[in-house]
């Protein structure tokens, strides 16, 4: 039995790959929540699945039992799902893989997704991921990237990363897809680390917005929007409870602060990517409904 099914093969229109894993590619469940949200504004529907039984140590990721309608006992295994995704107003469609980083033999399952990628006439394979890092809640969320394609970095103005370290699946297939000559590029948020078990769904719209500039597309991201605003405003609440929190995150406040100051114009975004951002917006409102 193949370890990859296919229900069906979806024809789409010059298509991207959004991947985003839960794990440990996931601070505060930032990728996790832009990759189902996406999910949701796009209507995707199922068409494939990675077979779970090679990939995982079901001691570390185990299966849950659940209740169905209070009778049945249901046994739900591990889950890396591909979606298609039809996108509003854009001349283009998404496939959406959205899963769990395996334990075992990463380097079949990666080379699985990329040929799926070749077979599916993917242009760009996007990864998601958040980290844990030094930054204040309050403050907009750094977005770093790598690329493939060195241009792509400077055109959309990413901050490019300078890790060098331990990975995570997100790296392997990033990597996977340069060895295949397959365009890729791999999106990180970074979230506060003193709120890293609470789910983050102002990074999550960092990268959802992040992702709108990569693949200009427009996303309804009204939803995420308001637990962004909600999630700020319940850390401001409880990091104001204690006085050292606080004056740790005064600390981070200031700090951003300087950086931000010590910009120059090279780090300013160009004029193509304030066009876009800017289009991106009239969409949105839809037709009929500019003031210009």
């Amino acid at each position: 039995m193949s370890e990859l099914n296919v229900s069906f093969r979806p024809e789409l229109r010059r298509p991207v790959l959004v991947a985003a894993f839960r794990g440990w590619n996931d601070g505060g469940q930032g990728a996790s929540l832009a990759g189902g949200y996406l999910a949701k504004a796009w209507s995707a529907a199922r068409f494939g699945e990675i077979e779970p039984e090679g990939f995982y140590d079901f001691q570390v990721n185990r299966p849950h039992v659940s209740l169905d309608e209070g009778l049945t006992r249901r046994l739900d295994w591990p889950d890396n799902a591909f979606y298609e995704a039809r996108i509003p107003a854009a001349d283009r469609d998404a496939v959406l893989l959205l899963g769990i980083e395996p334990n075992l033999r990463w380097r079949t399952f990666t080379d699985m997704i990329v040929n799926l990628s070749r077979d599916l006439g993917v242009e760009l394979v996007i990864t998601l991921g958040a980290l844990l890092a030094d930054v204040p809640h309050s403050r907009p969320v750094p977005i770093t990237g790598l690329s493939s394609d060195d241009a792509l970095v400077q055109r959309l103005g990413l901050h490019q990363s300078g890790y060098e370290g331990p990975t995570g699946i997100v790296g392997v297939l990033h990597s996977a897809c340069q060895e295949a000559g397959v365009p890729s590029a791999s999106l990180w948020a970074s979230v506060p680390h003193y709120v890293a078990a609470a789910p983050n769904p102002k990074a999550a719209l960092a990268l959802v917005r992040k992702l709108e500039s990569l693949v200009g597309v427009s996303v309804d991201a009204e939803e995420l929007e308001h637990s962004a605003a909600d999630y700020e405003r319940q850390v401001s609440l409880a990091v104001q409870s204690d006085p050292d929190v606080q004056a740790f995150v005064e600390r981070l406040e200031r700090a951003a602060a300087e950086e931000e100051e010590e910009m120059g114009p090279q780090d300013l975004p160009s004029g193509d990517v304030i066009a876009r951002e800017f289009q991106r917006f009239l969409r949105q409102r839809g037709p009929g409904q500019s003031d210009l």
